[in-house]
């Protein structure tokens, strides 16, 4: 009882201390955040989307990672519109990702067509029919028979090299979790550990503790503006926050928690000196100069991530509060914009482009997913900081 209360007054003192540092605007009352500043934003944010976005969109992963934050906002809220929303994403794709039933013709290298069913970008959409499937009273198996279909047959196949780029560990790793929950079947996780592990000698600098995008931007073979290593942050912001909604899933005495556990707050250790005064993370982490300015979709993956370690016991809340704070008063008082719209999203792509534009009119429903996850956490953190419930 005394450690919990030691660690509240420390968040308590954290928030201050944000409020002091921001100039007194960590809040539109230019106080420290509370749970219900948080889930204003969080509302605003997602009505603003949905208001201005029918929910019949593609199954691919643009789309499908909003969906992933609509579901944590869903979580979080009891908001019954947010889970009709997705209800009505899913019935528009018939529960499928990628639509071909020709197995011999299914690939995984990059494609946005139909027969790309072993792609990671079109399975993203399997986490969100997982969770809708928990959340049916009737567990009706059709939410979740394409998913089992195309994840069990990849799972059948010797090939380990099914997430050779960053963005596909977040697409796919805890869809399989999901789907060893909902299942009980241990392959899931066995296969999990074999494509990390793939995925993690591929892309993992020990002595950054960062990921590269994929085998193309690994130094020295590619190089920043200035000579160094490029690592992109919304590419580190999707193995951050696979890593923590994994973890969230994975049994207690799984295997992979081990190495999962090590490279997570490695990672956080690794981001934490480089996020700048302001609270975002540049497009390039390690050299700033390269495209310089504020991005909100790596920003708010991090924030997510720092803010659901230190929830969950898996970063110590004195030394990353602090960050995470920071992280969300950059989304929630400059990403943000007045009539709900989350600016600063740098456009799809996959890696940091010098000269390109990225303000507060950039949008893109990955990135509005991206800060429904850190609302979703940050509710959590000011909430155990003894703020306003």
């Amino acid at each position: 009882m005394k450690d919990d209360m030691t660690r509240r007054l420390y968040l308590k003192l954290a928030l201050a201390t944000l409020v002091t540092l921001a100039g007194g605007c960590a809040s539109t009352s230019g106080q420290a955040p509370t749970r219900a500043d948080v889930l204003a934003d969080l509302t605003r944010a997602n009505d603003y989307w949905q208001r201005n976005h029918a929910p019949q969109q593609w199954a691919f992963w643009d789309v499908a990672a909003y969906h992933t934050g609509n579901m944590a906002a869903y979580a979080l809220t009891r908001n019954e519109a947010y889970r009709d929303y997705s209800t009505a994403w899913a019935e528009h794709n018939r529960w499928r990702g990628a639509d071909s039933d020709k197995r011999a013709d299914w690939k995984y290298s990059y494609g946005e067509t139909q027969e790309y069913v072993l792609f990671g970008d079109w399975q993203t959409c399997f986490q969100t029919y997982v969770d809708l499937y928990e959340l049916d009273g009737r567990k009706d198996p059709r939410r979740i028979a394409r998913a089992r279909e195309v994840m069990e047959y990849q799972m059948s196949t010797s090939n380990r090299d099914y997430w050779w780029w960053a963005d596909g560990i977040y697409m796919v790793m805890p869809a399989m979790t999901k789907l060893y929950k909902a299942t009980g079947e241990q392959r899931y996780l066995d296969k999990l550990h074999e494509y990390f592990t793939y995925a993690d000698q591929l892309m993992y600098d020990p002595d950054a503790g960062l990921y590269y995008r994929d085998a193309k931007y690994i130094y020295p073979k590619h190089k920043s503006a200035n000579g160094g290593k490029d690592f992109w942050a919304r590419g580190d912001g999707w193995v951050f926050a696979a890593l923590a909604k994994t973890l969230a899933d994975l049994p207690p005495d799984n295997p992979s928690r081990p190495l999962l556990t090590e490279r997570f707050r490695r990672m956080a250790a690794a981001l934490k000196p480089l996020q700048q005064d302001d609270g975002y993370w540049t497009r390039s982490l390690l050299d700033p100069g390269h495209a310089p300015g504020p991005e909100s979709s790596g920003t708010a993956f991090f924030t997510y991530a720092y803010a659901w370690g230190i929830n969950n016991g898996y970063l110590d809340r004195a030394a990353y509060a602090p960050t995470a704070l920071r992280g969300w008063h950059f989304l929630s008082r400059v990403a943000l914009q007045s009539d709900g719209r989350v600016g600063y999203v740098q456009p799809i792509g996959e890696r940091a482009i010098p000269g390109q534009v990225v303000n507060q009119d950039s949008t893109a429903p990955f990135g509005v997913g991206a800060f429904l996850l850190a609302a979703s956490e940050m509710a959590g953190l000011v909430d155990n900081a003894g703020g306003e419930r």
